[in-house]
């Protein structure tokens, strides 16, 4: 029961004064619980909404959440829009909601405001999903259909080994609970005994406890554990939306379910990568079911079966050994200790604003007529006004600084005031181009402020180019870019320190024979292939983008004639100039130089074409060629 208070709209008159009205009514539990949570977020200074699988939380009926007719009381979205008006008259402000879902369409029509990064297309080429095999069985009767269902299962490598230390499983999906119990049940454990498989392998989870025990439910939910011995799922109306379970490797339905979305949602469960390879996710399938995952797939996914079924399968699992005895390398560790002493505040500080650069924040259009640069042909007009900027004042001006330094709003107002340039001429420079605050007058301020002072040690330390491991590690490439120890014959003595290297393109394939067969090295490695910690030979950066430290893998060590080491990344023309690229050599070449080796960035169409002497040389490479000669 609900406390017996009316409700108003969010924004409204009523709503706004609803502390005058029935003030003294009691409130029941319930009402005071979610009162209490509601008065929390109102304390925060700034509040972000995350919604997952936004397609179900945007209301009702999406399409009426999306203008095609009144919008329900229901929906999620209309609570989060008085949410935010409530919290705004209390100083608090909603930053962002970010909605997440699969299945980003309503018809034709994209969700509005939802985060979208990865299709189903681009996830599986990517190798972020399993590869798909798809396959359908016509005039089949359910016994036939149960028996080859696990004969192929069975039969493919991937059931035949643990993944992860996980049991590869298989799912049938039963569309009511009497055919399970009467029909599917006794047909799979009468296929598992002729394979010597127990009845015990099989869990069983319908939303039934007479059928479903709690020893159930446990083993269904720790299926991806190493020590569940469980291998077949039988489901009724389970193991559908938000099921994950990395370790499923196949699914099998039948019978026409009720909802078409079931068919969708059902097969697409056994997706989930696991592994460092880019193994196949194994979908059985009737006529009918088949007929309805195309219709649903192009609905959702715009994305045909035939379409999913060819994605990445021009890749192959391969199973790599390490070399022993393990080729180890000695790294410098740079370890670095900064401190921050305050100095004595001096009035009269200059920030030197007449130095500042204020051209490069001016937005410029340039004209040209024709096709050549000529006198008088180019004309620059300066559209900076129409650039948008925040206009501070003296007080936001001083909040803003004091964000950033850590000091007093009247300590940093004082000391602005008393610059030689003054408080006006500040806020002229800084209203006209906002960039100059950030780029020009704090850093000024905190050079004046304090002091940084550190100390630098370096450490020596052995690395690793493999772990061993015996039983090797999977991964998936192409095969026309394996190359493994005996296609070398005696040249492969001074490289592999694994048995096969997966190369990513055919510039890294290329770059790799030709030093192989130089003979001005002595060894060579392929370095860029095992990047989920089966290597210690990583250097950490910080992400431009994301401001976090990252682990980077580079493609090649190669050791010249005189013993030293050169470290190479291969990249493609059009990554050359990206940030990251940029920041992983930055902080490459620290370690480089530290440990008395150098670090060499190639572009792929220099690699490809055999341009790689540079390497050897130590100079950079050389800028693109115009091909037009102009």
């Amino acid at each position: 029961m609900g406390s017996g208070k009316p409700t108003y709209t969010g924004g409204s008159n009523y709503e706004e004064n609803a502390d005058l009205y029935e003030s003294d009514e009691p409130e029941d539990e319930g009402s005071l619980s979610t009162n209490q949570r509601f008065e929390k977020l109102r304390r925060l200074e700034q509040l972000g909404i995350y919604v997952d699988e936004a397609h179900h939380a945007f209301g009702v009926a999406l399409a009426k959440d999306m203008g095609m007719g009144k919008q329900t009381a229901t929906s999620l979205r209309t609570t989060i829009d008085e949410l935010a008006a409530s919290l705004k008259r209390s100083g608090t402000q909603v930053v962002g909601c970010f909605n997440y879902t699969g299945t980003p369409y309503v018809g034709k029509d994209v969700l509005p405001e939802v985060v979208y990064a990865y299709g189903l297309r681009e996830a599986i080429d990517k190798g972020y999903l399993k590869k798909v095999r798809i396959k359908t069985y016509v005039n089949s009767r359910t016994a036939e259909f149960v028996k080859s269902v696990i004969q192929d299962f069975l039969s493919h490598s991937a059931s035949q080994q643990r993944h992860e230390e996980m049991l590869p499983k298989l799912a049938f999906f039963a569309s009511t609970i009497d055919e399970l119990q009467n029909e599917l049940r006794p047909l799979v454990v009468e296929e598992l005994a002729q394979h010597g498989i127990p009845a015990d392998r099989i869990v069983v989870n319908v939303g039934d406890d007479k059928i479903t025990t709690n020893d159930d439910l446990r083993e269904f939910n720790r299926l991806d554990h190493k020590d569940s011995d469980k291998q077949f799922i039988l489901l009724v109306n389970k193991g559908r939306e938000g099921w994950n379970c990395r370790s499923l490797f196949g699914v099998a339905l039948f019978r026409q379910p009720k909802s078409r979305i079931f068919v969708l949602q059902a097969t697409m469960r056994c997706l989930r990568s696991i592994g460092t390879a880019q193994q196949t996710g194994l979908i059985y399938l009737s006529a009918d079911n088949k007929k309805i995952l195309d219709e649903e797939l192009q609905q959702n996914f715009r994305i045909t079966v035939d379409e999913m079924e060819g994605l990445a399968h021009d890749r192959t699992v391969v199973r790599v050994f390490p070399v022993p005895p393990p080729v180890t390398i000695k790294l410098q560790r740079i370890r670095r200790v900064f401190e921050v002493k305050e100095k004595v505040l001096v009035d009269g500080i200059r920030l030197e604003l007449d130095k500042a650069d204020r051209e490069r924040y001016q937005l410029l259009l340039t004209t040209q007529e024709g096709l050549m640069e000529q006198a008088g042909k180019v004309q620059t007009e300066d559209l900076s006004h129409l650039r948008e900027q925040r206009q501070f004042s003296e007080m936001t001006l001083v909040a803003e600084v004091a964000r950033y330094l850590n000091k007093s709003c009247l300590v940093l107002r004082r000391v602005l005031a008393q610059t030689e340039e003054g408080m006006d001429v500040i806020l002229d420079a800084v209203n006209e181009h906002n960039e100059l605050l950030y780029d020009w007058v704090i850093p000024h301020l905190f050079k004046e402020l304090y002091e940084v002072g550190g100390q630098e040690t370096k450490e020596e330390y052995d690395v690793e180019l493999v772990k061993l491991s015996e039983a090797g590690y999977e991964l998936s490439a192409k095969q026309e870019l394996v190359v493994r120890r005996e296609d070398t014959d005696k040249l492969g003595e001074k490289s592999f320190h694994l048995d096969a290297y997966c190369f990513d393109s055919v510039p890294e394939k290329v770059l790799f024979w030709n030093l192989l067969r130089e003979g001005r090295v002595r060894k060579v490695y392929f370095t860029g292939m095992l990047t989920h910690g089966q290597s210690d030979f990583y250097i950490q950066y910080i992400d431009p983008d994301s401001h976090t430290v990252r682990s980077y893998y580079p493609d090649f060590l190669f050791q010249k004639e005189d013993g030293s080491y050169v470290i190479v990344e291969v990249k493609g023309d059009n990554m050359i100039e990206d940030p990251v690229v940029l920041a992983k050599k930055q902080f490459a070449e620290q370690v480089a130089v530290a440990s008395g080796m150098t670090y060499q960035v190639i572009k792929g169409s220099e690699a490809g074409a055999g341009s790689y002497s540079f390497l050897l040389d130590g100079h950079d490479s050389g800028g693109i060629q115009d091909d037009l000669g102009l």
